[in-house]
């Protein structure tokens, strides 16, 4: 999908929206911008670019292409994603390291690989097209499967664990947090009635019981009644909000000076979460009555887009997954004293 939330190419990342999958599976969402927006910080030089949700590896290859000089380190959770993206590499197999992590360990595979500062870093975040559209890994809700949605299947308790343990409270607090589900209450109780009587583990299953929760005419007009609930799942099981918590100060401080940071968005936790950090680091940190800029306290980054940039009615039409897309770019300005 890409589009992730709809990530879907580059980093191939796409939300749980499963408009039109197959046509659209491998194209990176806004690519042209994306190379855009690196262009700056990346031509002409021997530059470090990170993406940190490499999936298939659409926007890498795009950006290798384009900057011969160009060093990649490509960072995803999936074994399997890391395979095909290295074979879609291929080319390029002497500029790239490809690491398989989450993106929270960006500061960490950056010190094992001697890199210090880096010039770019690209998150595209969501589930990839790979895993949306593999449905024995369970992130859809209209094929049934096992109720996985593990990005990395070697490790971490399945989407499955969590129905079948949280407590009602928690549960609730995930679907209403994560989900942004209305009817997140009504939702985990019913599932702590269900799975007294069996336990959850097919997709199959869930969707049955979602049908049933959410009242009629929230199903006429809010869209697919388990879009919500699974979108709620996949990021408890993958911690995905913990993870671009930690990931996103490391990766900004990675930057050196005239580095970028581009940010594919799929829901509005995630965004938030993305102008909120950039936001407090484009700000002045002067007292505001100052006459002058206090030495240290100036911005750190420079905003390269006015709020969050969408796709455009040409992508969204040639990939539907493009839809729910929301691109924030910064550049640093300053380096900021340890």
């Amino acid at each position: 999908m890409r589009a992730r939330g709809r990530g879907a190419a580059g980093g191939d990342q796409v939300s749980t929206t499963e408009d039109e999958p197959g046509p659209h599976s491998h194209v990176p969402v806004m690519l042209p911008r994306v190379l855009e927006l690196f262009e700056p910080a990346l031509r002409d030089r021997s530059a470090v670019l990170v993406d940190a949700t490499l999936g298939l590896g659409g926007h890498s290859a795009a950006l290798l292409a384009a900057h011969p000089r160009l060093t990649l380190v490509g960072l995803d959770r999936d074994p399997q994603a890391l395979e095909l993206a290295g074979r879609r590499l291929t080319a390029h197999a002497g500029r790239t390291h490809l690491v398989h992590a989450v993106y929270d360990r960006i500061a960490e595979v950056l010190a094992e690989l001697g890199l210090p500062r880096v010039d770019g870093v690209l998150f595209d975040l969501g589930v990839s097209s790979l895993q949306l559209d593999a449905a024995e890994r369970g992130f859809s809700y209209s094929r049934d499967a096992d109720l996985d949605m593990r990005m990395d299947p070697t490790t971490g308790p399945t989407a499955a664990e969590v129905l079948n343990t949280y407590p009602v409270p928690e549960l609730t607090r995930i679907l209403r947090e994560y989900g942004e589900e209305r009817f997140a209450g009504r939702i985990a109780s019913a599932v702590a009635r269900r799975r007294q009587q069996e336990a959850f583990t097919r997709s199959a299953d869930l969707v049955e019981l979602l049908y049933a929760a959410v009242p009629a005419a929230s199903r006429r007009t809010g869209g697919h009644p388990a879009k919500r609930t699974f979108q709620a799942l996949r990021i408890e099981v993958n911690r995905e909000l913990e993870a671009l918590r930690t990931a996103l100060p490391a990766a900004l401080d990675s930057l050196a000076v005239g580095g970028r940071v581009v940010v594919l968005a799929y829901h509005s936790l995630e965004d938030r979460m993305v102008k909120r950090e950039f936001t407090a680091r484009a700000t002045s940190r002067t007292p505001v009555d100052l006459p002058v800029e206090l030495p240290g306290h100036g911005p750190e980054l420079r905003l390269l887009t006015r709020g969050a940039e969408v796709a455009t009615d040409d992508e969204i039409e040639e990939n539907p997954r493009a839809a729910s897309v929301r691109c924030r770019a910064a550049e640093r300005i300053r380096e900021v004293a340890a």
